[in-house]
């Protein structure tokens, strides 16, 4: 009934951002391979490999924490914060349109005795068609929101987060990044999680950032 539909607003939200971070995996295996219709052995098959491979004295990595820099890093509060006003503005315009569509309602059941079965009919399917455009709406509008929001996010990672990565990067000559929220370590490795440092330098770079305005706000 129109009842249900009301309150049947999909739910958009989303949060979540992703660094550019490279991620080694080594990944052996064994594959016959034909030639001439012969098969060739592994070990034939590699013979043009180089035996060269990065050292334990050579290589140095670092991890970062995703998630923590998505909740700490000041521009990714303030965007969320900008998220959440318009997702509270949505929440008050659907309160008022249901309110409407509930006293409407009421008139029409009160009308029955009254109305011939056409004039209701019609009631009914304007009331009907009011209940369908307010979900098409409000679906809409938490997609705008949404959109908005990922586009922000984006452009905060390409601008400015992947950027900051890349000089950290450089300056402390590391050759692997680890996403942390895939790294297990053992132990208290100094300088392993450089988590504080991409969040301090992200936010010296950019503090606040306005998201575009969703259409229809």
């Amino acid at each position: 009934m129109a009842e249900t539909k009301q309150t049947n607003v999909k739910n958009y939200a989303k949060i979540g951002i992703v660094a550019a971070v490279v991620v080694v995996i080594a990944i052996i295996g064994v594959f016959a391979l034909r030639r001439g219709g012969s098969e060739v052995s592994a070990a034939e098959a590699v013979k043009q490999v180089s035996a060269d491979a990065v050292s334990g004295a050579d290589l140095r990595m670092a991890v970062i924490r995703m998630d923590a820099i998505q909740t700490d890093a000041k521009a990714l509060k303030d965007l969320r914060k900008q998220k959440e006003n318009y997702e509270e503005k949505l929440r008050n315009d659907l309160e008022k349109q249901q309110k409407a569509l509930e006293k409407e309602k009421a008139e029409i059941e009160k009308s029955q005795d009254v109305l011939s079965r056409e004039a209701l009919q019609r009631r009914v399917v304007a009331y009907q068609g009011k209940v369908t455009k307010l979900q098409r709406d409000l679906a809409e509008r938490a997609q705008a929101i949404d959109e908005s929001f990922q586009k922000a996010l984006a452009t905060i990672q390409e601008k400015h987060l992947d950027p900051v990565i890349g000089a950290i990067i450089e300056k402390k000559n590391l050759s692997l990044i680890i996403d942390g929220r895939f790294a297990r370590t053992g132990g208290n490795v100094e300088n392993l999680d450089i988590t504080a440092d991409v969040i301090n330098a992200l936010d010296k770079k950019v503090s606040t950032f306005k998201m575009e305005k969703p259409k229809s706000f």
